[in-house]
């Protein structure tokens, strides 16, 4: 697709994202990437919560081009809530989202008492709400959209990924209780209403897309969640030899994202002096991790670096031959992309988003079992890459192709616009982008 000029033509988008940080990670990240990549194609104003304010004018952003609505009097409450009931710190993610429905409902009030008379006044040509993500969180602006006819537009939305089998104990660990009735918010006030009024949604991964009801689905667009920018990945560092082979696994260390599967499985490889694996990262997993290098003997060959900003991530982790990622319950997988963008090579669990953005000549997608399966699945690729190290100079090379190809961030701006361009009428045919899925 060709880029789109900005003129007095463009479409005038009023983008909702409460989370739009450039200097956050996540979510936050995610929306501020997007509606920058948007911005700079069309007519986006974006509408965030207050608390992002003083990071958009660092970034230099115009007043003009933004607004903070201040909804701190109910979400203060509700983060301290939140803090109360998740059971530690990094756990129980589903029910913070159960409560932050609470404080994104009243964002959302203060949105529209802010905008309706602009919304009737045409200043806009639609609405379109980047985050949450969730598709478990509602919207009344869909509906009051409708009413005065204005197309609203969500997503991309992605989550609701079931546990896998066999990991109870790890959705324990989580402090995921409130997931077992999970299904439940499809009865929430709201959740019928927001998919009936809005005009597009857009799916952020196959697994959500499938969660959306049947008659539904002709409105739906799928567009994977993640993207990168080139600004902050685009760094091709020449590779160091092999042996040792080097890995690195990166993400916060909780028991989910698995990083104890990628050391039991390259344990032997690391005692012999044939692998060498990086953590990137921090959470409440480290204790036990550490505990696991002793028990292994293998120090020598792990190299523990912490976190580190996302800026300087690609310093890092260009330096490395592969990504270690048996997360076993991954709903989009930002950093897949990202070591993909950097020529490192991704190894994941083929369950969720990972498994959709990769395909077999960039990377690999190990079978969902059992955690020793796993285990055995890991050691068997990294000991298959010590024998032939020349399958990573292709894939490495086939794996920057297909990123800036298709999950860039202005890759993504310019097929949001044709899903604009769908709802206003101006393009007769719902954009389908033929990006090849698990292939």
């Amino acid at each position: 697709m060709k880029p789109v000029d900005k003129t007095e033509n463009s479409i005038r988008a009023l983008i909702i994202a409460e989370q739009a940080n450039p200097e956050w990670t996540s979510v936050p990240l995610e929306g501020w990437s997007h509606w920058q990549a948007l911005n700079s194609i069309t007519f986006a104003h974006l509408v965030t919560q207050i608390r992002n304010e003083g990071a958009l004018l660092r970034e230099n952003v115009s007043r003009s081009e933004f607004t903070a609505v201040d909804s701190e009097r109910v979400a203060k409450v509700i983060w301290r809530l939140t803090q109360l009931f998740r059971g530690g710190i990094g756990r129980g993610w589903t029910t913070v989202m159960a409560l932050s429905t609470i404080s994104y409902q009243y964002f959302e009030r203060l949105v529209w008492l802010q905008f309706r008379e602009r919304l009737l006044r045409r200043e806009f040509d639609l609405v379109h709400r980047i985050t949450p993500l969730s598709p478990t969180m509602p919207s009344t602006l869909a509906r009051r959209c409708a009413g005065i006819g204005v197309p609203f537009l969500m997503g991309p939305l992605n989550g609701g990924l079931p546990w896998p089998r066999g990991f109870d104990s790890v959705r324990r660990q989580e402090g995921e209780w409130l997931s077992y009735f999970r299904g439940a918010y499809k009865l929430a006030p709201g959740y019928t209403a927001t998919r009936k009024y809005a005009s597009a949604i857009i799916a952020g991964s196959q697994a959500t897309l499938l969660q959306i009801p049947e008659k539904y689905r002709d409105k739906c667009v799928y567009i994977p969640e993640n993207g990168i920018d080139p600004k902050r990945f685009s760094r091709q560092s020449e590779k160091p030899q092999i042996p040792p082979l080097r890995v690195a696994f990166v993400g916060r260390l909780v028991p989910y994202k698995g990083a104890d599967i990628l050391l039991e499985a390259a344990a032997p490889l690391v005692r012999q002096g044939c692998v060498i694996v990086e953590l990137i990262g921090d959470g409440p997993q480290m204790p036990a991790l550490t505990a696991l290098v002793a028990r292994e003997n293998i120090a020598n060959g792990v190299k523990v670096r912490g976190s580190l900003p996302h800026t300087e991530l690609q310093n890092w982790l260009g330096t490395v031959h592969v990504l270690g990622f048996p997360s076993i319950r991954e709903f989009g997988g930002a950093v897949v992309l990202e070591s993909m963008a950097l020529g490192v090579i991704p190894v994941v669990i083929d369950y969720g988003g990972p498994g959709e953005l990769i395909t077999s000549s960039t990377g690999f997608k190990l079978p969902l079992g059992s955690r020793q399966e796993l285990i055995e699945s890991y050691r068997n690729i990294l000991t298959n890459l010590l024998q032939e190290p020349s399958k990573l100079t292709v894939m490495s090379q086939n794996a920057r192709e297909r990123v800036f190809r298709h999950f860039t961030w202005d890759a993504k701006a310019r097929q949001v616009h044709e899903v604009y361009l769908w709802v206003l009428g101006r393009r007769a045919e719902k954009p389908e982008f033929g990006m090849p899925i698990g292939q």
